[in-house]
């Protein structure tokens, strides 16, 4: 019943109702303590449905190829967190259509998705926990940093993720060192020691989190380069985000380095 109600939908607005039908009170607690929206934390104010992210993901799996770009606005100035994210999704869902093998030098699908970058990036403030920013942006941003673009080359593309990392929003903050995780795991490590550096002495703990993350994922394929990393930074990086970096080491390896930092 719920499938075909879904293929249905072809506007935000059908999306939006459908969603808000879907309302559990119970879950919606537990949801905004989740993600810290009371005075004072950096969710404050933000509302849920209580709807789980595999019920979003169906509705952008049934509906979202069929919905305009033109209706994504709608979605992701939702006071619903939950729709935000469906917005997103459907973004990350028509973006990774157009970045096939088949299609990666295709004049027309290059123009379609720099659109879809643009839209991202004109809306990113909407992201504003790290769930929206680590459910899309990798696979948006990301992925657009190892592709043909119109709107500029790595010079431009550096810039934009620039402007992302100095702005005074956490998330676009966020977003610039999150993105990173595709280029690392495709070859290029290059864009993430350039935002961890960036981010280094950053105050806030979510993105001591991000980007001891994003190091280790890049030293997966690149470790000798996470050691040159460490071996330079090691002394003046949060203990958070050094333990996050280092987390895939041997326990040996490990406490060397919690040791060695700090001293």
């Amino acid at each position: 019943m719920q499938t075909n109600i879904i293929l249905k939908m072809t506007t935000a607005s059908e999306i939006i109702k459908y969603m808000e039908s879907l309302q559990d009170e119970e879950q919606r607690q537990g949801l905004m303590r989740f993600f810290k929206t009371g005075e004072g934390d950096y969710g404050e104010g933000d509302e849920f449905l209580g709807i789980k992210v595999p019920q979003t993901r169906e509705v952008v799996k049934s509906a979202g190829k069929d919905i305009p770009l033109s209706e994504i606005p709608e979605l992701l100035m939702s006071r619903w967190h939950e729709v935000r994210l469906c917005g997103f999704l459907i973004l990350v869902d028509q973006f990774e259509r157009l970045a096939t093998k088949r299609l990666e030098h295709d004049e027309q699908t290059i123009k379609k998705r720099d659109e879809i970058v643009t839209l991202y990036l004109q809306y990113a403030e909407q992201a504003n926990n790290w769930d929206l920013v680590d459910l899309s942006v990798y696979k948006i941003l990301g992925h657009w940093l190892m592709l043909p673009s119109a709107l500029g080359d790595n010079d431009y593309k550096r810039n934009v993720l620039d402007e992302l990392a100095t702005s005074s929003c956490l998330w676009k903050q966020r977003m610039s060192i999150v993105c990173t995780w595709y280029p690392s795991h495709h070859g290029n490590p290059s864009w993430c020691l350039r935002y961890s550096e960036i981010h280094l002495h950053h105050p806030h703990d979510l993105m001591h989190k991000a980007v001891g993350w994003m190091l280790r994922e890049m030293g997966k394929g690149h470790i000798d380069l996470l050691r040159d990393f460490l071996r330079q930074h090691a002394h003046e990086m949060p203990r958070t985000m050094l333990r996050y970096a280092i987390e895939k080491l041997s326990e040996a390896e490990r406490k060397q380095w919690m040791t060695w930092s700090h001293q």
